[in-house]
This record gives structure tokens, sequence and C-alpha cells, in this order.
């Protein structure tokens, strides 16, 4: 049985991880549209009136991945993972900043996904970023698994297939982690929720 070659993105991504840093530069046309699909998934979840545009999510998350000196990226869903968990950040920090900027008034929202809601809330549930932000480091405290789940499915928008390959798991440990982190997530929602 013949191997087969690797993707283009997969060797760019072994050249970046040797040092060549013009490999990420080859790197970013091959994957631009899945950037900013991840992007804009991520927008859509902010408060009505951000002024994030998605081009600038993905520069964002492009230049700090061009800062990075030793990063081993194994392929292109391990590259959307990391690219994923950078546009959670920079989203964290920019509503800091954004927050600090007004001296802590007003309180930002984003819609909790349906697919991570139970059947109980309502599909609109306004959720506070910087809360979900604090629920998923602590989550990480107690299940460093479960809450790269939550981000890689949540945040990046990945499957429970693409999920698996990125964290080495079985798609049927996913899915029972993702059952799991997405309850008890939803409970520390309920007790740090912000009213409306």
């Amino acid at each position: 049985m013949a191997l087969e070659p690797p993707s283009p993105v997969s060797e760019l991504l072994l050249h970046w991880g040797s040092g060549d840093r013009k490999a990420l530069e080859a790197i970013l046309p091959l994957v631009y549209n899945e950037l900013r699909r991840l992007a804009r998934y991520h927008l859509r979840q902010q408060r009505p009136n951000h002024t994030l545009q998605t081009t600038a999510l993905v520069h964002e998350a492009y230049l700090r991945l061009a800062g990075e000196k030793s990063l081993r990226v194994e392929n292109r869903t391990h590259f959307l993972g990391i690219a994923a968990q950078l546009m959670r950040w920079i989203l964290v920090d920019y509503e800091r900043n954004r927050r600090a900027a007004k001296r802590g008034a007003g309180v930002s929202r984003l819609t909790l996904d349906p697919n991570i809601a139970s059947p109980g809330w309502r599909q609109e549930r306004a959720v506070d970023l910087l809360a979900l932000d604090e629920a998923l480091d602590r989550l990480a405290n107690l299940d460093s698994q479960q809450s790269q789940i939550i981000e890689l499915r949540y945040f990046g928008g990945l499957s429970i297939e693409d999920t698996s390959e990125f964290l080495g798991i079985s798609p049927a440990t996913v899915k029972r982690s993702w059952a799991s982190a997405r309850a008890w997530l939803l409970r520390e929602m309920s007790r740090k929720e912000v009213p409306a």
C-alpha cells in the first residue's frame, strides 16, 4: 500500500516548524478562507456593535503566528485549532481593553451557540465573553482536555472528527467529553450570569 504524499499545507507547516519563516507566508493564501470562516464564526457571537472586523481578526492571528519562534504544527487541522485559540485570546484581550477604556462601564455580550446550550436554555442567551473565558480557564484547571474540546468546537467551529484528529483521541471520547464539558460550562455560566 503506497503512502499518500503530504499536502502542500502539511509540507509548508513542516518547513515553518523547522524555522523557514517564508513557509508561513506561503501557507496564508492556502488557508485564508478557512481563517476568515473561523473569524466570522467568532465575530458572529460577539455583541452587535463590535468594532473588530473579520479581516482584522485574521490578520492579528496571522501576526501572532508569525511572531512564534518555535511552534510545531502537525497538519492543517492542528494549524486551524491553534488559530482558533489565538482568535479567542485576541477577542478576550480586545474586550478587556475596551472595558478598561470605559472604566468597566457596560458588559459585552455574545450569544451562546445553540449547539452548546442544553434544551432548557433559550437559544439566544447572552453570555459575558470575559466570564466565559474565566470559566474556560477554571475548566482547564480541572480538565485541560475538556477545555480544549470546548475551545476547538465552540470557538474554532471544528467538527467532532477534526477535534478528535487535533487532540489525537477517538471521536467517541470527544463526544463524551463535549457533553460533560458543556454541562459543566453551562452550570458555571449560570452562576456567573450577568442580568440582561
